[in-house]
């Protein structure tokens, strides 16, 4: 009656295994963006904000924002691909997770509209996996 669901989760073949990998990447997302986020990056990944402190007391780079904005993106993409086995949507992830947090860096969306695009991502994602012919 339930079948076990493994990671990577494999080709989506029906409604089931497409929200059990929606439902993951959304797991994904949650820790890439809350506890694995902290505070460091989450000020340091805005360059309209004071820049972190270093762990070693140097000087910031004037671009440690750009870093630290990367930084934050790759553990989103690492999560997306992990979970789908698609190196073709984590490149996706970086890219929009990018975009999407620089727009709310400048203020241009708030909190909320931040976290739908992020999930409206990964549905786009899961339905592209949904209808993409299997070999």
């Amino acid at each position: 009656m339930f079948e076990p669901f493994t990671i990577p989760l494999g080709p989506v073949t029906g409604i089931g295994s497409a929200f059990a990998l929606l439902f993951a990447l959304i797991i994904g997302h949650a820790l890439a963006d809350f506890p694995l986020q902290g505070d460091f990056l989450s000020r340091g990944k805005n360059r309209n904000g004071k820049a972190p402190q270093l762990a070693d007391g140097q000087e910031n780079p004037k671009d440690l924002w750009i870093y630290l904005m990367s930084a934050h993106c790759l553990i989103h993409a690492g999560f997306v691909w992990i979970i789908s086995g698609y190196l073709i949507l984590a490149l996706a992830e970086f890219f929009l997770h990018w975009a999407i947090d620089a727009l709310k860096c400048e203020g241009r969306t708030s909190f909320a509209m931040d976290q739908w695009l992020h999930i409206l991502s990964k549905v786009a994602f899961v339905m592209i996996l949904y209808f993409m012919p299997q070999a």
